[in-house]
């Protein structure tokens, strides 16, 4: 029977009973037999009572102990699989540890272990444990002097955290190198890299004139795909000077690709180690996505520097703090890069689609969350981008300059320190003047705020009355909610669409035309003054807070807004409220067995945005594209995935009929290139001439397959090559299987290639697309050690692909519960992630959640079952 899981609290946080002020640590690398000297310079914590020293370890197998030198016999400390306990010590003293571990055998990725015959390290959040005997916990902070010892032949890169400040090579053929960490770290930041790689050298010069060594380190047949990562460091190390007054404080910034890594990236301390999918770029093998990704993600682990590094987190459950405050600072870099506001859609989107559905289930937790079993279940949508929203909400209550001035005061009170979420709130009020006390319920309850807005006019007086009731649901731990503070950002519109100028009750005038309307109780009422006719209100302008929102408009009243909201997303949300509710309909007449039948009025309003050519391209596309099956599933209750991907299907096959016309034309019209360039404006080109080819291939006519087929052969860049090969793997065309082995033949040598080949099967639309996944994964080049490959099939089809998944007859099902026990022996971090599809069997129409909740209680039932996928699984089952 497995032991019952051990939950942490938030609330029994207390700080260490010792403090290390250096690590002094000697690694002589072998892919099997690795050693692993660490000495502790430690102390007593003057703040805290006497107590005894307690160093995690897991995995290691224990050498010898030294006490200032000699040697520590085994009755003077405890030994259990997870650690070491010393009762009594002198302070200060020198700690000694010698353990042996095998790299080579650490398919869970965390610790150290080998890629592609390479050493990297992973220890965020608690991999160091993995590696050496010490107190893992990030409000331990210690400067780091790190020795790597290797043969010189085989790894003649050896890298760690800081500068290099010496060399050695040994009679033995081996070579050693010494780093030397000035600034002092948790040990989640440690990094250590050792392997054949090549070196690309450029350089940075600070806005104070210090130059900067930037490296990066890749395969050496990967040299020719670094270029568009380097330049994206450099823009981001500039605009953090620029926007933050931010300025990289070591000689040197170091990046290693490597292939295997559970998370995108990992910030280390001036040696970032990278998920190659966020490095590796080149047009031919790298879609405009891939690019922006990469900019996206380099900028993010660099801002880490300051917001995560230079101020870290005090525990675990303030894992926000610097997690939301850099997706913040990533997003608002990368929206400088593209175009603003369609960037600011697709981060409300994946908002939507992904942390709203988290928000209402069973994994449902505070941006700061209370408890945990497996701090890796943390690394949330909730944590991440919610909790990037907060910040986003904190920047528009107080204004640009106001937020500005909170973030100068956070870094000017706390670099160097281990601090939490009300910190960093404190810094933001005190800077400004500001009580944000009320703010704090943001991080501390759970679940997607919702606010019912109602309005009336009053034709003589010219008074627009605006009410606003907010409520929350409740989620596990948390049945009644407390008001937030929130900003309502709003404009009103005449009845040509033309902003009107507004003046609030008890104001002298009209002070501009898209207002902050700060909410904090439960109900408030707005008058607006001096109004001729009865406006269109533009409400939660921006997405100026991650709530739902409920206003009576009517069908008309969105294609109004459509057409005339200057606001961006304002237009994009009234088009996805459009679609939705004829999505929405056809369902229950599919499900009824009726004739499925759409309003000409979304046909319209679509095709004016078609042919809207003041628009942006790349915002034309998020206009044209419906909302995704999983967030009109999250509309249904219970949700019936099959009638979802049908009512979709549907949709675009009349919208395709009903604009062939102008999508063809406008096909035509992008289609007609120089050549690739990698730039914001030529990207959103592709983008919309690749959704209009989507849409002709629902038609199944041969004209528009064959539009296809040639630009595929055609194609000069993976973008269109991608697009071209994705749409035809939705259809019966016959080249499908021909183009599809040429695909696999062209880049089978290319890992970060062949996962799109895989992904491109596992989200295909078509009815036999889970037996194709069935077969895949018995393919020779199916991999299910190497994160990237396992997602690219499995996460695809359980996370982005409902209708295969939601299969009847439950063989998709069976098929990931099968894949998530495999998993779960070798990597239960990803395993974990899989598992999650199963979260919201609650929802489901019954005959479909019976049988997930019947795969979640099989996989419960394995004794082997990992802590990460245990945790998730019983939550899934009792939340």
């Amino acid at each position: 029977m497995a032991e019952k899981p051990l939950t942490i609290y938030r609330s029994d946080y207390t700080p260490p009973n010792w403090l290390v002020d250096e690590v002094e640590l000697h690694f002589d690398l072998d892919p099997e037999t690795t050693e692993v000297i660490s000495r502790l310079r430690l102390r007593r914590n003057p703040e805290t009572e006497a107590g005894p020293l307690r160093l995690d370890g897991e995995g290691l197998e224990l050498l010898g102990v030294r006490l200032n030198g000699r040697p520590l016999d085994d009755e003077n400390y405890l030994r259990k699989p997870d650690g070491l306990t010393f009762p009594e010590l002198p302070s200060p003293c020198l700690l000694e540890t010698r353990v042996r571990i095998n790299p080579a055998a650490n398919t869970a990725l965390e610790g150290l272990y080998v890629s592609s015959g390479n050493f990297c390290t992973q220890c965020e959040a608690q991999g160091f444990r993995h590696i050496t005997y010490y107190p893992d916990r990030p409000d331990i902070l210690a400067r780091f002097t790190t020795t790597i010892v290797a043969d010189q032949v085989r790894y003649p890169q050896l890298l760690s955290n800081g500068n290099p400040v010496a060399r050695r090579k040994l009679p033995d053929g081996r070579h050693s190198v010494t780093w030397e960490d000035p600034f002092p770290k948790p040990c989640y930041l440690f990094a250590l890299v050792a392997g054949d790689l090549v070196e690309i050298s450029d350089s940075f010069t600070t806005c104070s004139g210090r130059d900067i060594a930037l490296r990066f380190y890749v395969e050496h047949h990967h040299r020719d795909k670094v270029g568009h990562a380097v330049e994206a460091l450099k823009k981001a190390m500039r605009w953090d000077e620029e926007q933050f007054g931010r300025e990289y404080d070591l000689d040197i910034y170091m990046v290693v690709a490597v292939d295997d890594f559970n998370m995108g990236a990992m910030e280390n301390k001036g040696l970032n180690i990278f998920n190659s999918k966020y490095v590796l770029a080149r047009s031919d093998t790298a879609t405009d996505a891939d690019f922006q990704a990469i900019e996206e993600v380099i900028a993010h682990e660099y801002f880490h520097n300051w917001t995560g590094n230079r101020i870290t987190c005090r525990d675990w459950f303030q894992l926000s703090l610097k997690e939301g405050l850099t997706v913040f600072r990533d997003q608002e870099f990368s929206a400088d890069q593209v175009h603003r506001d369609a960037k600011r859609i697709e981060d409300v989107r994946l908002l939507r689609n992904s942390q709203f559905p988290e928000d209402g289930g069973p994994m449902a937790h505070p941006v700061r969350p209370d408890s945990y079993q497996q701090i890796n279940n943390f690394y949330t949508m909730t944590v991440y981008h919610k909790g990037a929203e907060l910040i986003r909400m904190m920047q528009t209550l107080l204004g640009r300059d106001g937020f500005r001035k909170g973030m100068d005061l956070y870094f000017e009170r706390h670099d160097g320190q281990a601090v939490t979420c009300d910190d960093f709130r404190r810094a933001m009020a005190d800077a400004n003047g500001r009580d944000l006390s009320q703010f704090e319920r943001w991080y501390s309850q759970a679940g997607t705020p919702r606010l019912d807005i109602r309005d009336s006019f009053d034709a003589k007086t010219g008074r627009y009355r605006l009410r606003v009731r907010q409520s929350c649901p409740p989620t596990p731990g948390q049945p009644q909610k407390e008001s937030f503070h929130l900003p309502l950002r709003i404009a009103l519109l005449d009845r040509e669409g033309k902003e009107i100028p507004l003046r609030l009750q008890g104001e002298d005038t009209a002070d501009g035309s898209d207002r902050i309307l700060e909410i904090q109780h439960q109900e408030e009422e707005f008058v607006f003054c001096d109004l001729a006719d009865r406006p269109m209100p533009s409400l939660l302008r921006g997405f100026s807070a991650p709530v739902i929102l409920d206003y009576p408009w009517s069908d008309a009243d969105l294609a109004f807004l459509l057409r005339y909201d200057r606001d961006p997303f304002g237009r994009w949300d009234a088009g996805q409220q459009l679609a939705c509710r004829q999505l929405l309909q056809l369902v229950e007449l599919i499900r009824e067995n009726r004739p499925p039948a759409i309003s000409p009025l979304l046909a319209s309003s679509l095709g004016g945005v078609l042919r809207d050519e003041t628009c942006e391209s790349a915002l034309r596309v998020q206009l044209l594209t419906l909302p995704s099956e999983t967030y009109l599933a999250e509309q249904m209750q219970p949700a019936d995935p099959g009638a979802i991907h049908r009512a979709r299907q549907f949709l675009r096959r009349e919208l395709a009929a009903e604009l062939r016309q102008p999508l063809l034309a406008l096909y035509r019209q992008l289609h007609q290139t120089d050549g690739y360039r990698c730039t914001p404006e030529d990207a959103g080109r592709r983008g919309l001439k690749n959704l209009c080819l989507g849409y002709l291939l629902e038609l199944e006519e041969t004209e528009f397959q064959q539009l296809a087929v040639a630009q595929y052969r055609q194609a000069d860049n993976m973008t269109d090559q991608l697009a071209a090969l994705q749409a035809l793997c939705n259809s019966d065309v016959a080249e499908r299987e021909e183009l599809l082995n040429d695909f696999h033949a062209r880049w089978k040598d290319q890992p970060l290639v062949l996962d799109k080949w895989f992904t491109l099967q596992a989200t295909s639309r078509r009815d036999d697309c889970l037996d194709q996944v069935i077969k895949l994964a018995a393919h020779p080049d199916f991999n299910l050690r190497n994160p990237n490959r396992a997602r690219s099939l499995l996460g695809a089809l359980a996370h982005s692909n409902p209708a295969a998944f939601h299969r009847n007859d439950g063989s998709g099902y069976r098929f990931i519960a099968d894949y998530v026990l495999r998993l779960d022996r070798l990597n239960p971090q990803i395993a974990a992630r899989l598992v999650s599809c199963f979260n919201r069997w609650r929802r489901m129409v019954p005959e479909l959640g019976e049988q997930m909740r019947a795969e979640l209680e099989r996989i419960q039932t394995d004794s082997k079952l990992s802590r990460d996928v245990r945790e998730i699984v019983g939550k899934a089952l009792n939340g």
